[in-house]
């Protein structure tokens, strides 16, 4: 219900976390999806939004932010010339192509079974940046070509769509066991995350539209003065988390990363 009171409340909550958003994107390539998602769970019921619509509202809205908190990452990232935008436009067409799939599935995916497998295989990476006998070791050479990589471009689209995030965390994930130096690996997942939600807003935005109990001011399942709100603050947080980055060395990044795979993780697991 849209009261003084609970407006007074939301919006500088609204504002917290996409400050949150920006600077973990920054940091980790990430477009804030799993700062945003929860918090908007929480707050748009206060925005007018019904309570069997708030997750579908809350995924469509934090990929809206996402598409801005990603750009804003990636030029930082590009400045310290730590994006790999070869890689980024050649799994551009298949990325998308996995986002159309995972918008058409967004209504039929049991949303805490994917949770719980997503927290597993999280869970189970974070042990391997953990581990110090695993530091600087790839599991993989390089990154697979042909069908291979078109698949797994395919799979970061359609699972990140499914769970409203931009795709960093996987992204990171993927090209770190594969090799690539951690630091460009951020670099370029914070690229992803605009490849990822732009389709996927859209498609939100069209599956949305006629919907009753979306509230004030939404456009499909985007809640457009939600998403201001994220957007105002994380965009201007997010080159605050490149620069602290980019000030530790690949070593103590691995670690930070996979302290974060765990908090990840741990969040996952708990909404089964």
């Amino acid at each position: 219900m849209n009261t003084p009171a609970t407006l007074a409340f939301a919006l500088p909550a609204l504002l917290l976390a996409g400050a949150g958003a920006g600077f973990a994107g920054g940091l980790f390539g990430i477009g804030g999806g799993f700062v945003v998602v929860p918090a908007l769970m929480l707050l748009l019921p206060l925005l007018g939004v019904a309570p069997d619509q708030t997750a579908h509202v809350a995924v469509g809205t934090s990929l809206a932010s996402i598409i801005f908190t990603s750009i804003r990452s990636t030029v930082s990232h590009a400045q310290r010339g730590a994006v790999d935008f070869d890689l980024l436009r050649g799994w551009a067409v298949w990325v998308v192509l996995g986002t159309g799939v995972g918008t058409l599935f967004a209504d039929m995916v049991s949303g805490a079974l994917l949770a719980l497998i997503f927290g597993v295989g999280v869970l189970s990476f974070a042990v391997y940046f953990l581990l110090p006998a695993r530091q600087g070791e790839p599991l993989f050479a390089a990154l697979p070509s042909g069908l291979p990589r078109a698949g797994i471009a395919s799979a970061l689209g359609a699972f990140s769509t499914l769970l409203g995030i931009g795709g960093g965390t996987l992204t990171t994930l993927t090209m770190t066991v594969c090799g690539t130096p951690i630091h460009r690996a951020i670099g370029t997942a914070a690229g992803m995350g605009a490849v990822i939600a732009i389709p996927a807003t859209l498609g939100f935005i069209a599956i949305g539209l006629g919907e009753s109990g979306l509230g004030w001011g939404a456009l499909g399942y985007v809640h457009l003065p939600a998403a201001i709100a994220l957007i105002a603050t994380s965009v201007l947080c997010a080159p605050f988390g490149v620069a602290a980055a980019h000030t530790l060395s690949p070593a103590i990044l691995r670690r930070v990363f996979g302290l974060y795979l765990t908090v990840i993780g741990v969040l996952m697991i708990a909404k089964f």
